[in-house]
């Protein structure tokens, strides 16, 4: 038998979706995986760049804060003619993200911080139960 075990949805090529452990491993395939879509868009680098820090907070949130043993967060991509839109879900709907003040001796908490001046847009939407997606978008230039 010859079956195809595989976690990436079959997207459009301007779409791009993946389930990943929620793990640091998980965090860091996440930004690989988006470092690579990226490059095929042809996108510029100072949004390809941006994105790729923003996945990897996401990312690192998800792994961190939304972890549940045996679920795994769900990154996805989409490009869209003027916006490019990046998506992390996890089943922590419980949790929300919030910005809090950086503590400066602290090694944490200044995510969201970096992805609300990266992005031009972020937020959460919730559901369903018990699920949360926190997106992020980042407004393409004109050609």
């Amino acid at each position: 038998m010859n079956q195809k075990n595989t976690t990436q949805a079959p997207l459009s090529p301007a779409h791009f979706g993946v389930l990943l452990s929620p793990t640091p491993r998980g965090a860091r395939l996440a930004r690989l995986l988006a470092v690579e879509w990226l490059r095929d868009r042809e996108l510029p680098y100072g949004v390809t760049e941006g994105a790729t820090q923003v996945v990897a907070e996401l990312a690192a949130n998800a792994a961190t804060h939304g972890r549940v043993a045996g679920r795994s967060f769900r990154l996805v991509l989409q490009s869209r003619p003027d916006t490019l839109r990046i998506e992390v879900a996890d089943t922590r709907g419980e949790d929300l993200p919030r910005i809090q003040p950086a503590c400066p001796g602290g090694d944490s908490g200044r995510g969201l911080l970096l992805v609300e001046a990266l992005a031009d847009r972020w937020g959460v939407e919730l559901g369903p139960v018990p699920r949360k997606a926190v997106w992020a978008e980042l407004d393409l230039p004109r050609p």
